[in-house]
């Protein structure tokens, strides 16, 4: 345990290097500012526009924003779902895999634009190289631009003043996309391929003992289902697999991808409001949650299974094993890094696993669960992440304006009724998508013939599905057949609500703060870059948590890990 806590303490380390001048650099793209990528980026940025035709300059208010991104996902969804319906007619099948089924793929093409990366498929039995790299791959890119962008029109909201308009999307989509998302994505893929990620259009191996073995564009998905905190594997064993993670290194190179631009975001949030101090606060409420969080998952799984106790199985750690509970873990990780991985993939809206979450003791499976309930604010997705945080901060900075009798404010801005009623459906929309599809799930005689395990843990593997995608996280528990038409098109419905039930709020409360003056801090007002606030922020995200889903979570892992005593 020892080992992990080390590894634990080196990688928050490692990620607050890489985030500190990625940060500012994204602030610097986003504001339309020149950096080093310009001179050979630049022309291609300006040819994209004119083939558009289109001004980057133009501002849009938040109607129009809305419906530019609706418009984006929508041409997204049709362009993988008509992908996936014709991919046996298609070149790059080496396998020549056929067309899906109707509600699997219309299942895959909501969940890859909404950046959730569900998989009810195995991607090497089921998609064509040309699926995997022209739809899925694709997407990851562009569903991380759109919530990139979201965020940013949040920020402008908040420092512009009497202002109409929040930016335009078009160019936000444009320079995320080609400034950030692909940069870095093409040096985590050779990085990954340097560790022996594989990366080819080869054919599958056939061996004479009837083994397939897999080949594929590998290392250029991965990249960026890392980077873009989509999460949607290559391989159904997703970064479990040899040819995603081959080993430790390449197995720290993922997880700080998926961290690297949520914690990024925060300082790049400092930056555009002008006050650093800002970004750090939410990036501190962030990382006290996480590691709360991460050191429950951790003691869970190296304290071992003590339903295994009575018998002779020894889970003590020594040098010739690693303890602890070892089942669903890949032993080159062991306990503490694959404890480290969930707790990261959950805390983003990743959803990538390097173990499986079902094989976790209830409470080691309790945390990551939990952590996605939350709404992925714990770090969570590119830029999703930190406006679901932004909203819990409004909430925060209401509560405490009510403590004091004055109207809140935030960051110079009035927080009133329209902002927290826009604020409470983002924030109860996904939750209520939760709750009632997992209801409805375990009235439906089809849906509970797809739980592998009764009682508590198969109520577990419902909840978790539904959580997942409602929060737009993508990792499953395990252990459910989600490849029926109820879970494709009922899990489909709670990506999309789960998704723009959040960004059409966020997007109005943008253009309601930009219209606002500026208000000067008064003796009233709560600081919003205090230890202080970092606990109301810290509070608000936990308390809101646990009214939600304490009710349910106790007739999951709650009743599974009393049971096991």
């Amino acid at each position: 345990m020892t080992a992990a806590w080390i590894q634990n303490l080196l990688f928050l380390v490692l990620l607050i290097g890489i985030a500190v001048p990625l940060g500012p650099f994204i602030a610097k793209v986003m504001e339309g500012e020149r950096t080093f990528l310009h001179p050979v980026l630049g022309p291609l940025e300006r040819g994209i526009y004119r083939l558009m035709g289109i001004s980057g300059g133009e501002d849009m208010g938040w109607k129009a924003y809305a419906w530019a991104i609706a418009l984006f996902n929508l041409l997204g969804f049709v362009a993988v779902f008509v992908l996936q319906k014709a991919q046996g007619a298609l070149p790059l099948n080496p396998e020549a895999m056929g067309k899906l089924p109707t509600d699997l793929s219309f299942n895959t093409a909501i969940s890859f634009v909404t950046n959730t990366n569900w998989q009810n498929y195995g991607g090497e039995s089921t998609m064509s190289y040309l699926t995997q790299m022209l739809g899925l791959t694709v997407q990851n890119f562009l569903s991380a631009a759109t919530a990139m962008a979201v965020l940013v029109a949040l920020i402008r909201g908040l420092v512009r003043r009497t202002s109409n308009g929040i930016g335009n999307a078009w160019a936000d989509l444009t320079r995320s996309t080609l400034y950030v998302l692909l940069p870095l994505s093409a040096v985590i893929a050779l990085l990954l391929v340097s560790q022996g990620a594989i990366q080819n259009l080869s054919a599958y191996v056939h061996t004479a003992s009837g083994q397939v073995i897999a080949m594929g564009p590998v290392a250029s998905q991965v990249a960026i289902k890392m980077l873009g905190t989509n999460g949607g594997g290559f391989f159904n064993a997703n970064s479990a697999h040899p040819f995603e993670s081959p080993n430790a290194l390449s197995n720290l190179i993922h997880m700080l991808a998926i961290f690297a631009i949520p914690a990024a975001l925060c300082l790049t949030f400092g930056k555009m409001v002008k006050d650093r101090r800002q970004g750090w606060a939410v990036l501190a409420a962030m990382t006290v949650i996480f590691v709360m969080a991460l050191s429950v998952t951790t003691w869970a799984e190296a304290k071992g299974n003590p339903g295994l106790k009575p018998l002779p199985v020894d889970q003590v750690a020594t040098l010739q094993q690693g303890g602890g509970n070892m089942e669903g873990k890949e032993v080159r990780f062991g306990t503490g890094a694959t404890s480290l991985f969930a707790t990261i993939t959950t805390s983003a809206s990743c959803g990538a696993v390097n173990g499986m979450h079902d094989s976790f003791t209830p409470l080691g499976g309790l945390v990551p669960l939990w952590l996605i309930q939350l709404g992925e604010v714990v770090f969570g997705g590119v830029g999703s992440g930190l406006y679901g945080m932004l909203l819990f901060a409004l909430v925060g900075v209401f509560i405490g304006g009510l403590m004091v009798g004055r109207t809140p404010e935030y960051l110079g801005k009035k927080i009133e009724a329209f902002e927290m009623k826009m604020a409470s459906i983002a924030i109860l929309l996904p939750s209520a998508a939760i709750l009632i599809g997992t209801a409805t799930a375990v009235l439906s005689t089809a849906a509970t013939a797809s739980i592998s395990n009764p009682g508590p843990h198969g109520f577990t593997q419902v909840l978790y599905a539904f959580s997942s995608c409602a929060q737009n996280n993508g990792s499953a528990f395990g252990g459910l057949n989600g490849n029926i038409p109820f879970y494709n098109y009922g899990l489909a419905v709670a990506m999309v609500v789960g998704r723009f039930g959040v960004i059409f709020p966020v997007l109005a409360i943008a253009g309601s703060l930009g219209r606002k003056k500026y208000t000067p801090e008064g003796l009233g007002t709560l600081p919003t870059h205090t230890p202080l606030f970092v606990a109301v922020l810290v509070g608000v995200v936990l308390l809101v948590g646990a009214l939600t889903y304490l009710p349910a979570l106790a007739l999951g892992p709650i009743a599974e890990q009393l049971a096991l005593r």
